[in-house]
């Protein structure tokens, strides 16, 4: 079942924007008590290391500055690999007791729960499960996130399908055009209505580039408006 209060935000790949979304998110339920939570963290050496996304989300959002990030990540490894293999050179494993331990204790505290994946969907989180299976276990609602320009109409079909074969419906799925200069609108547009009609899933819109990202525009706010409102 899900649970509404946990977003579990994924990707197509990795650097695609999911760390920037779940700013977004964070910033945009800022009225309630959101939490945030990057279960595996890999390629930094840290949580307070400068490539940290855990940091980068305290550092942005109004109120955590002076907190503690360390409190949302739960296994940091630091080879930028899939968890698995990142967990492996440092002779660890991902205990997904754990994870779903604190992602549930986390979500009677405070709403909603923000989780990170790491990667694409199909990325090694331990020998036997990868993360589009990390999904149904958390039992969340997962948001898409893909890259707006060329390429994007297969890499999220087929992000979908793997979800699809698992019986896991996303709440929608958000565009990312952070290219410059940005996708041309045409393409854009069948990118979007490509990935809609082959899928049946919702694309809630496109988030641009952010120059400030304390304060972003408030378009970028627009697509997960509309994620809301179909949740």
């Amino acid at each position: 079942m899900k649970n509404k209060d946990i977003y579990y935000v994924v990707g197509t790949d990795t650097g695609v924007g999911k760390t920037v979304l779940c700013l977004l998110l964070m910033q945009f339920f800022d009225h309630s008590s959101p939490f945030y939570i990057k279960p595996f963290q890999t390629g930094c050496t840290d949580v307070y290391a400068p490539d940290s996304d855990a940091l980068f989300i305290y550092r942005h959002v109004k109120g955590l500055e002076t907190r503690d990030p360390a409190q949302s990540v739960i296994f940091c490894f630091k080879n930028p690999k899939a968890p698995f293999f990142a967990a492996r050179d440092e002779g660890k494993a991902v205990d997904m007791e754990v994870v779903l331990d604190v992602i549930h204790k986390k979500a009677r505290l405070y709403s909603p729960v923000i989780v990170e994946a790491a990667g694409g969907l199909l990325v090694p989180v331990t020998e036997d499960i990868l993360v589009v299976d990390t999904v149904k276990m958390i039992g969340a609602r997962p948001v898409v996130v893909a890259r707006a320009g060329l390429g994007t109409i297969n890499h999220t079909l087929l992000s979908l399908e793997a979800m699809d074969r698992r019986g896991i419906v996303p709440a929608g799925i958000v565009f990312f055009d952070l290219g410059d200069p940005p996708t041309p609108k045409d393409m854009l547009l069948e990118n979007m209505e490509a990935v809609e009609k082959y899928s049946g899933v919702k694309v809630t819109g496109v988030v641009g580039r952010i120059d400030n990202f304390i304060s972003p525009e408030k378009d970028c706010y627009k697509p997960i408006e509309k994620l809301v409102s179909l949740s």
